[in-house]
């Protein structure tokens, strides 16, 4: 009678594991497609407005500079930010693209 009792235990214990790792999983899960998800789209959409800058596009940077690109290279952009004064960044750095026309405030920095 002994052995039943250490047997049912033992089972008790293994179902016991299976749902505690149940809501582990989901948790992972909305993670995933609440967060990880969403940010990967993102950086994809960042990664492909990068590539398609050409000369001419004013851009942002990450410390909040503007400026417009005047020559295109493999890894950097040179970017005219004033008058005679040129600044050769890596492709990384700029943060979007400014359209004609739109108008820019200090809550741009999204």
């Amino acid at each position: 009678m002994m052995d039943l009792v250490f047997l049912g235990t033992a089972q008790g214990q293994g179902g016991g594991m299976f749902n505690m790792m149940v809501p582990m999983i989901l948790v992972f899960g909305i993670l995933y497609f609440m967060m990880i998800r969403p940010q990967q789209r993102k950086e994809k959409e960042r990664r492909e407005m990068i590539t398609n800058l050409k000369s001419g596009a004013r851009v942002v940077f990450g410390g909040g500079l503007l400026g417009t690109v005047t020559n295109v290279k493999d890894a950097t952009f040179v970017i005219k930010v004033a008058d005679n004064v040129k600044v050769e960044v890596l492709r990384g750095a700029v943060s979007r693209v400014v359209e004609k026309g739109e108008k820019l405030d200090e809550e741009d920095g999204k």
